[in-house]
Formats: structure tokens, sequence, C-alpha cells
């Protein structure tokens, strides 16, 4: 069975939303955040001490834009996945890249500068940088998207799931009046899907303090 090591709102939210789009069986992991400091049993687990955390197979995986490629490909009966032959795969593997290493990075610093460090340790400055770099580089996401319903291939695919991620984590952030229009309408439409809204209510039935 799947097991996932999940943390409230963190960025293995798309490996559950991931899950629950395809239906699978799974054992969910919640932890409080972060765990490499709040659960230190957890490094036994997975020595990074980061979240997400997947073990499938036998195998481990800590890379949530990796998870999410795994997932989509090892089910291609749920049409998640694009494949290599499609004229749209080169779209999709950038979109499902582009989620975390392009819109989250600077998130998690905008994040870690104005909330997580002590306030003596807070930086102003460079939280306004990253948050500047984020919101252009959606705006610029969303223009690769122009006149588009989804990231790629004219439907729903993991790299929705992805960039999708990376908004929601934005609004959660705080900076939800900031963001572009379409990037808001797009989630609205990502956020109304049946197993996004089971995901969110098994993440809410399992939280921890």
């Amino acid at each position: 069975m799947i097991q996932l090591y999940h943390c409230d709102g963190a960025r293995s939210f798309r490996a559950l939303w991931m899950l629950e789009e395809l239906g699978v069986e799974y054992k969910l992991h919640m932890l409080p955040f972060p765990p490499r400091f709040r659960a230190p049993d957890y490094l036994e687990i997975n020595p990074l001490g980061t979240i997400p955390f997947m073990i499938v197979d036998g195998a481990a995986m800590s890379e949530s834009s990796a998870i999410t490629q795994y997932l989509a490909d090892t089910h291609p009966d749920a049409g998640l996945s694009v494949a290599a032959s499609d004229p749209a795969y080169a779209d999709y593997l950038n979109f499902l890249h582009m989620g975390e290493a392009t819109l989250t990075f600077p998130q998690t610093l905008y994040f870690r500068y104005t909330m997580l460090e002590p306030p003596e340790r807070r930086n102003a400055q460079v939280a306004a940088d990253y948050r500047r770099w984020f919101l252009k580089r959606l705006e610029a996401a969303m223009g690769m998207m122009r006149g588009r319903g989804h990231a790629c291939s004219g439907r729903f695919t993991a790299a929705d799931i992805s960039v999708g991620y990376a908004i929601k984590f934005a609004e959660a952030l705080g900076l939800g009046d900031d963001l572009p229009l379409a990037a808001t309408e797009y989630f609205r439409q990502l956020e109304a899907r049946p197993a996004y809204l089971r995901a969110m209510a098994v993440e809410r039935e399992n939280a921890v303090e």
C-alpha cells in the first residue's frame, strides 16, 4: 500500500490530491510542521526531514513534482499524464515542474522570512523580493496558459495539480489579493473538483496539533 507523509497545507498536498484523483488505496501519516523539529522520530523514516515523503513498492520518494509525475505515469488509465508521443508533452512536463521549481520555491522563502523564523530573524526585504519574484513568475505562467482552461492538452492533468497547489499556497500565505485574475479564476475551477474536495476533507479529518 502507498504510504504518504503529509503536513497540513504543505506541498505534500500535491501527492494527496493526486491519490484522491486516482482513487487508489493509501495510508496517510499526518505530521506537525516542520516535522524535522516537531516530530524528530520522523528523521528515522526520512533523513531529510522534509515533506512530502511517499513509500510505494519499497521505493521512497521525497520530491512533490516527482511524486505527482510518478503517480500519473503508473496509473495511465486515470488520464492524468500526457504521453511522450503527444504534441502537448513538452508543455505538460514544463508546467508539471514549474509548479514546484519556479512558483513554490520563492513562496517558501517568503513564508520563512515572514512567518516561520522567530521575529528577530525575519527579513522584510528578503520576503518582499521573493513575493515579487513569485507574483511575476505566476503572471508569466498564466500568460503562457492564456486561452486555455488547463495547463496543457485541453484537459486536467497532473500539471494542473502542480501549478494549482502553488496558487493554493499563495492564498494560504495571504497573497490572494495580489494574484492575477487569471490565476484566481483558474484555481477556482480546480478547487471545485471532487478529488480536491476529498483531499481537503481527509486533511481536516486527520489534522494534528
